[in-house]
């Protein structure tokens, strides 16, 4: 009796034990709420939903595992959060592009909203999204995108890239940075209408910030505050990413001052020109989206996206091409046979090139650069092979 009444006059432990049993009781109402013909899965448990069956170093594989048992539609708790996997080329086509507007969405995460909150082009939604999708989609195709004066600044920046390479002397160095550095000069030239210098302290704390983001984002303690804020901040990944994001922005809107100081509407240099003389024929308007914020995130999202994604995909023809030398040999005989010595290549000669152009799809096939995709949101509830996928809450 003693120890029942030491117990009961606890409050704290009282309170705990209320906080676990509130917590469950919301946990079972929230996983019988909305689940009507939902996409089948493994049963959740409290909290951690099934964050057990997935290895979050590698969710992917864990992710094709469970394909194999639930079908190519699946339904998964990443702790609180309740999620659809579509797995296999036909599921995913047939809702990424057949029913490309039922999951147009952009679905929210605690890590996104820091980078972005919600402006720019990769985690906007609605009218924001659509307008910041078409600017910049008919502004890269002024600038050359699909076109030979897009090459052009490709074939320019491979000469200091190979210059890299060689004043090596054939030793060993990594090859990481300095391919991060020549793709991102590409995104500059289009964006700021000027490449920088790889030894540039400025232009090389940007490419460590951004690579580090890339790296951050993708670990089990982000993917932790992804799930968990609350718990995931303890580890403190975040403010680490808040702190890169918060210096590239002053990187930004360094180049976007001095963009906007030596502005001429005849003369576009960049995309940051572009988007300057768009918001001169939007200031009368009463409402537009052709503010700072959309401005600094979209600048931050074309280097994010075009940088990492290429810039890892030729990493990985580096390494392939060293593993198998014997087609690394086919590949350069044939180079050898139909590009001059000191001539660059360029687009058409993919014609003439069948096997390096096979070997160049294979790579990207292999290398499964982005294997998750980023998550999407269905705007309104929405039936997708016979299931029911509610809008998120």
């Amino acid at each position: 009796m003693a120890f029942i009444a030491y117990f009961l006059s606890r409050v704290d432990v009282l309170l705990f034990i209320s906080v676990c049993i509130a917590f469950l009781i919301y946990w079972i109402n929230g996983s019988k709420k909305k689940t009507a013909n939902m996409p089948p899965g493994p049963t959740p448990l409290p909290f951690i939903g099934n964050l057990h069956l997935v290895d979050l170093n590698k969710p992917y594989q864990s992710l094709m595992e469970l394909s194999e048992k639930y079908g190519e539609v699946f339904t998964l708790h990443f702790g609180p959060k309740k999620m659809v996997i579509l797995s296999g080329y036909k599921a995913v086509k047939e809702a990424l592009v057949t029913r490309a507007d039922d999951f147009g969405e952009r679905a929210s995460s605690p890590i996104f909203d820091i980078i972005s909150n919600e402006h720019g082009i990769i985690f906007a939604n609605g009218e924001i999204w659509k307008s910041m999708r078409r600017f910049t989609l008919s502004t890269l195709r002024d600038f050359g995108m699909g076109k030979k004066s897009v090459e052009v600044k490709i074939q320019e920046e491979l000469h200091p890239y190979i210059e890299s390479f060689k004043s090596y002397n054939g030793k060993p160095f990594n090859t990481h940075i300095l391919t991060n550095s020549a793709i991102s000069n590409i995104i500059c030239s289009i964006v700021f209408g000027k490449r920088f210098e790889y030894d540039d302290p400025t232009f090389e704390k940007l490419i460590r910030m951004l690579d580090e983001n890339a790296k951050l984002v993708g670990t089990p303690k982000v993917m932790l505050f992804n799930y968990y804020p609350f718990i995931g901040s303890i580890f403190g990944l975040q403010n680490k990413v808040a702190r890169n994001i918060k210096d590239l922005h002053t990187f930004i809107l360094k180049c976007i001052k001095k963009c906007r100081q030596e502005f001429d509407a005849n003369d576009i240099g960049g995309y940051i020109d572009a988007y300057l003389m768009k918001q001169e024929q939007e200031s009368t308007k009463t409402e537009t989206y052709f503010d700072e914020q959309n401005l600094l995130a979209s600048v931050l999202d074309l280097f994010a996206a075009g940088t990492e994604t290429t810039s890892t995909t030729i990493r990985w023809g580096i390494l392939l091409m060293m593993k198998y030398p014997e087609i690394q040999k086919k590949v350069q005989d044939e180079i050898k046979t139909h590009i001059k010595p000191g001539q660059l290549p360029t687009i058409e000669d993919r014609r003439k090139m069948p096997y390096t152009d096979a070997v160049v799809h294979e790579v990207q096939r292999f290398a499964n650069i982005v294997p998750l995709n980023l998550s999407r949101a269905p705007p309104t509830d929405i039936n997708f092979r016979g299931y029911c996928i509610p809008k998120v809450s």
